[in-house]
């Protein structure tokens, strides 16, 4: 196995990311490309991220600063390529993401999921890079689907 390199997101990477969306169901790949472009044509301040081993892009994190708040991050978007997952690919692009905030002097890092059965996985993935369960939003995403908040400390 080779190096998996974390890199910024570049123009020629949307295609293998919105493939990986297709394969995840993340959320429709038809969005990426709206949702990239400020990044891409730097009028935002977001952060994406790639993961690389070699040309093959494996895996993508998306995050946004909270509005009206100081040094806040929600990491609003992870997927790896299902072929990969399970290989140290999310835990390389969360290592470099919150390395990057808390080297910019941000705070905390949060991130939402799904309380469905299907995403105990998830959960599990952010309680072991050390994000804590911090709130439930009954019924946010559907009835019976709420929204779990995962919160970290990435400075001080």
């Amino acid at each position: 196995m080779t190096h998996i390199a974390i890199r910024d997101l570049a123009r020629e990477d949307l295609l293998p990311v919105a493939r990986i969306l297709d394969a995840t169901g993340l959320f429709p790949s038809e969005l990426l490309p709206d949702m990239a472009e400020p990044w891409l044509s730097g009028e935002a301040p977001h952060h994406w991220l790639v993961a690389a081993e070699g040309a093959a892009v494996l895996g993508f994190a998306y995050a946004e600063h909270e509005r009206m708040t100081e040094g806040t991050v929600n990491l609003l978007a992870i997927a790896v390529n299902p072929a990969r997952q399970n290989g140290g690919v999310g835990k390389a692009l969360v290592g470099e993401l919150t390395a990057r905030l808390a080297a910019a002097g941000n705070r905390v890092l949060l991130v939402e999921t799904s309380s469905l059965e299907g995403y105990t996985a998830t959960q599990a993935f952010y309680a072991a890079l050390g994000f804590t369960r911090e709130a439930r939003v009954r019924d946010f995403y559907q009835d019976g689907d709420d929204k779990i908040v995962f919160w970290k400390r990435i400075t001080g």
